[in-house]
């Protein structure tokens, strides 16, 4: 895959090209779904048991018009070793709208929210982390996203930060989500377009991963369409205003 890049990054041509031990791709069956759902589950059972019960099966989210499922597979046996869901408001509201009325420049916004990010337990769980966010980044690139949207729970947002991600509503601190298992979560954004700049200017060190730097391994072809039987998510009545 060559990724797109915005104005001023560097051009294919004058790329690094990196491989990988492993390999980012969106799910393009039933089999791959499972496979994201086992990882799913056992990355949130280390550190949140209770909850993780409920992600043993593929949830509706997994499935609607707007999501795509990344998935990160050994290239030397094929196991699981990292998911991620990616949802745009591209077709309906993101999951966090269910629960909070987001600020109005994000409303009237292009935005994509990224759920469910887990990660085996093995020595090369840093590393598919970080692809995984690439391969978050290059598909907000693909689909014409304005903002990354997440939801971070105590001490896992201090690591968005480190990326630059920002809370929607500085007042506002941890809020329940029952989209996460009513756990209290930050609410933090990036915008697509300013990552590259931002980066750039302080010097971030996974600046010349994402910029110069090209991942062959990770593929990020036309999402399908998988075929399931769950009930999509209802939409949610109009809820009063909240500040995010």
């Amino acid at each position: 895959m060559t990724p797109h890049f915005p104005h001023g990054a560097a051009p294919a041509a004058e790329l690094n090209v990196e491989r990988l031990p492993f390999t980012v791709r969106l799910i393009r069956s039933h089999d791959d779904l499972l496979k994201a759902v086992e990882v799913r589950h056992d990355a949130y059972a280390r550190h949140v048991p209770a909850f993780a019960e409920t992600l043993r099966t593929p949830e509706a989210y997994d499935t609607m018009d707007g999501a795509a499922v990344l998935l990160a597979e050994s290239k030397l046996d094929g196991t699981p070793l990292g998911s991620m869901r990616i949802q745009t408001n591209l077709h309906g509201p993101l999951a966090l709208e269910r629960s909070v009325t987001l600020p109005e420049h994000l409303q009237h916004a292009t935005l994509a929210e990224a759920t469910r990010l887990g990660v085996a337990r093995r020595t090369e769980g840093l590393a598919v982390k970080t692809v995984l966010f690439k391969a978050f980044f290059l598909y907000c690139q693909q689909q014409q996203i304005d903002w990354m949207v997440i939801t971070a729970r105590a001490p896992i947002d201090r690591q968005y930060e480190r990326l630059l991600f920002s809370d929607v509503d500085p007042t506002r601190g941890y809020v329940p989500l029952p989209h996460v298992g009513n756990l209290p979560h930050r609410i933090l954004c990036l915008e697509v377009s300013s990552v590259e700049r931002l980066w750039g200017e302080r010097r971030h060190p996974l600046f010349d991963f994402f910029f110069h730097t090209q991942h062959v391994d990770i593929d990020l072809g036309e999402p399908p369409r998988i075929a399931h039987t769950a009930a999509r998510p209802a939409a949610a009545a109009p809820m009063p205003h909240m500040a995010m």
